[in-house]
């Protein structure tokens, strides 16, 4: 299947998806505080001309459903990535799977277009433990990482489980000071837009930030 974007927009892609816990415990600010640094992210990389055309974003919730709330597109062709509601369990594994899975089909696409791509962003947020097994997905993100076919990341919110973050990446967990979602989506933001900028086939990396106000030490 031809994919209009990717035939007017040969530029190289960036895959980066959020794989965000909506489960009840999110209720209240904790949602409304995501939803509002999901909006940031997406205002930050709309601003930057190279990173607009090259960074792909996904949002993939686990709560009460796995759902694709944003499939893997660039940010001019995203209406929003908010609007997140907070019910259910945490079906982590199952939404890391569905992640995985966005990121291989849309890989293959990249390959039937001629179209370069950057090791695919991972970025895990969640406020509790897992409902489910993530030991074959956590096998899966760790081992790609390793091997630089991935990056990933996990941010943990109060009362995330962080020894189970800790299998899922080799770098270490961020834990985040309060709810400042919006300060560390635009950090994200910032990350990605600088990796836009490399050539395929580099070793693009996400650092995890040391003294930064919106991360707990």
């Amino acid at each position: 299947m031809m994919d209009d974007n990717l035939l007017y927009n040969p530029e190289q892609r960036t895959p980066c998806v959020i794989l965000a816990d909506v489960s009840g415990s999110m209720r209240g600010q904790r949602i409304d505080q995501l939803n509002a640094g999901l909006d940031a992210l997406h205002r930050d990389l709309s601003s930057d001309l190279i990173a607009l055309k090259r960074v792909e974003l996904a949002v993939v919730t686990f709560g009460s459903t796995i759902t694709v709330k944003q499939d893997i597109a660039t940010a001019d062709q995203i209406t929003s990535l908010s609007g997140l509601g907070a019910s259910g369990s945490t079906p982590m594994g199952a939404g890391i799977s569905k992640g995985l899975e966005l990121v291989e089909q849309r890989k293959a696409v990249y390959r039937s277009h001629g179209i370069p791509y950057l090791r695919p962003w991972f970025w895990i947020i969640t406020d509790g433990g897992p409902t489910d097994s993530v030991a074959s997905q956590a096998s899966a993100l760790f081992a790609a990482d390793q091997q630089k076919k991935a990056v990933v990341s996990t941010l943990g919110v109060e009362g995330a489980d962080y020894a189970v973050l800790k299998t899922l990446s080799p770098r270490p967990p961020l834990k985040l000071d309060g709810l400042n979602f919006p300060d560390i989506f635009l950090w994200l933001s910032k990350s990605l837009r600088a990796g836009s900028r490399s050539q395929p086939g580099a070793v693009t990396a996400l650092t995890n930030p040391t003294g930064a106000s919106f991360l707990q030490v």
